[in-house]
């Protein structure tokens, strides 16, 4: 344990406040996918006439403003990565919504599963971007922090997880290899 975690452990008001800070950002990135999945992403799969004309214009604008080419005419991978996000990722942000405010134990491996997931994704996406020579600088603005966000959500989802550290006095070792060794 460093000094700053000691410290932070002997006054409660402080650990609070930066456990607080901590859940306060994942539950922000948490709430974007939450709505921005079902209400602007799901159209490019779903018939426009099902959303209200508000969001069929904001999608529109921001696919102009933004140069995506995904968004404005998704190809299909990019429509598949959309069902994906919609019938896998999608539940799991909510789920790290809930879990992270009541602060369920369970917290880390939703979070770590949502991470991967996106990661993935962003992943597809970047290269799509990136490979196409259409990417833009303002469009790379637009994806590449969900991939930094995507990252940082596995490593928060590994610590929160708490895996133990090897030391020289242990092994990660299960218990029945450590006979045979």
């Amino acid at each position: 344990m460093d000094i700053c975690s000691q410290e932070a452990s002997k006054d409660p008001k402080r650990s609070n406040a930066r456990g607080e800070q901590h859940s306060n950002g994942r539950v922000i990135f948490a709430i974007i996918i939450a709505f921005s999945a079902p209400l602007v992403v799901s159209q490019g799969v779903l018939p426009r006439r099902l959303f209200p004309a508000p969001l069929v214009a904001f999608s529109r604008w921001y696919a102009a403003k933004f140069d995506d080419y995904l968004t404005a005419d998704p190809p299909a991978l990019f429509r598949g990565l959309t069902w994906l996000e919609l019938a896998f990722q999608w539940p799991l942000w909510v789920a790290n919504i809930y879990s992270i405010l009541a602060h369920q134990s369970w917290a880390g491996t939703t979070v770590l599963m949502a991470g991967v997931s996106t990661l993935t994704s962003m992943s597809a996406i970047l290269g799509d971007v990136l490979g196409s020579g259409r990417a833009t600088k303002k469009l790379l603005l637009v994806y590449v922090p969900y991939a930094i966000f995507a990252v940082i959500a596995i490593l928060r989802g590994l610590t929160i997880l708490g895996f133990p550290a090897a030391t020289a006095n242990s092994s990660l070792a299960p218990p029945a290899w450590k006979k045979i060794m």
